[in-house]
């Protein structure tokens, strides 16, 4: 997403909104390995809210490699 950059003068330039990525190890116990996944906070809630390993699941059912 772009907007404006606005100073007190309101000066205005162009800037982007990037989402908030987060590079985050997880321990996959039944695996007993760590993986690395870059998620976003909104990722983060998910992966607090319903587990780790449903969350993989869903993204192997998407057919993308862990």
């Amino acid at each position: 997403m772009y907007g404006n950059k606005v100073s007190h003068a309101h000066n205005k330039s162009r800037r982007r909104f990037d989402i908030n990525l987060q590079k985050k190890r997880f321990w996959l116990a039944d695996e007993n390995r760590w993986i690395t996944l870059n998620v976003s906070t909104q990722g983060l809630r998910l992966v607090d809210k319903i587990g780790i390993r449903k969350v993989l699941n869903k993204i192997r059912a998407e057919g993308k490699k862990i």
